[in-house]
């Protein structure tokens, strides 16, 4: 791993609008690499929408797909790419041999790079999981990605540092949504219209456990268990109806945040990784601490959690 300047965005995206999301995309990537950024990361399914996906018709989600790399949004995000002389991630529709899936793309100036597709994709029957954890070069570095829910099991993030990777894009599109949690659940539409005449409300909303507190809980961890960098990146305001927390952020790999979009608007902020803490990372020696040979039970079902605890349950239930 080099020295890297990379940004982390956060955006009101408009359900099934590409041509504005993009637009957006490239104002953002402008300002962060005019902030030195060599790569500008952003959240899950950022180009097509997201959560308004759960109410869609195999017909009516197949019109939002296309190809990747092959599509027309791919080469779009090169084009842009090029003009920038930056990297660019972000989030859309695949469609691949009659399938679809929640898909993350990242390009350079020199071209298509890697795609993740999540392997814990709930929020329609119609989309399907990834099947492979994604790990790749650029810039001097190893990066790997995991989308929203892919994140939340430990497994995950510990497989893709084990197979070498320095810095995880996670993608997101998470927060305000009910929940059994103390403290967590929606945020009303009107605390976010009235964002710039009462800021201070909408900041505690975002801040508190419907949000941040949330989100702070077991992110730090991921960075930190497995002595990696973390580029956490998530939708702010309206989102299918829903109010986002943006709260986009880079971590290092002792879980410690180092830069963090604060506005409540679309925003972008950039941060240096230096090596030096992944050399020094406690987490690369958890790793070499591992005893394999007891973990068995691990790739076993858990005979004490029914049907109700899968995630694409529990969002059914939950999410009206």
């Amino acid at each position: 791993m080099r020295e890297i300047r990379i940004g982390a965005a956060q955006f009101e995206p408009r359900d099934a609008d590409k041509n504005y999301n993009l637009s957006v995309i490239e104002t953002l990537s402008r300002r962060a690499v005019a902030d030195g950024a060599e790569l500008v990361s952003f959240h899950e399914c950022c180009i097509s929408g997201y959560s308004f996906l759960e109410n869609l018709s195999p017909e009516e989600i197949a019109s939002l797909s296309e190809p990747v790399p092959d599509g027309p949004t791919t080469e779009r995000l090169i084009g842009m790419s090029r003009s920038l002389g930056a990297a660019l991630a972000a989030g859309l529709v695949e469609r691949d041999s009659g399938q679809f899936y929640n898909c993350y793309v990242v390009v350079s100036p020199d071209g298509f790079v890697a795609k993740h597709r999540k392997i814990h994709d709930f929020i329609s029957e119609h989309i399907t999981n990834g099947d492979r954890f994604t790990v790749f070069d650029l810039l001097g570095s190893r990066f790997g990605i995991l989308t929203c829910y892919d994140n939340n099991l430990v497994e995950n993030p510990r497989i893709t540092a084990m197979m070498g990777a320095e810095i995880i894009l996670a993608p997101h599109v998470t927060g305000c949504l009910p929940s059994p949690m103390p403290g967590r659940g929606l945020v009303e539409p009107e605390i976010w219209r009235n964002r710039d005449r009462d800021p201070v409300r909408c900041r505690q909303e975002f801040d508190g456990p419907k949000g941040r507190g949330w989100i702070m809980r077991w992110l730090p961890a991921r960075a930190y268990e497995n002595g990696v960098f973390y580029v956490y990146t998530n939708p702010i305001g309206v989102e299918s109806g829903t109010i986002k927390p943006g709260g986009s952020m880079i971590l290092d790999c002792f879980g410690e945040v180092v830069a963090e979009c604060r506005r409540l608007g679309d925003d972008v902020v950039v941060a240096t990784l230096d090596p030096k803490k992944f050399e020094l990372a406690p987490g690369q020696r958890y790793i070499n601490a591992r005893r394999p040979d007891l973990y068995g039970i691990m790739v076993e079902p858990n005979p004490h959690l029914g049907p109700g605890a899968r995630p694409d349950v529990w969002w059914k239930k939950h999410r009206r």
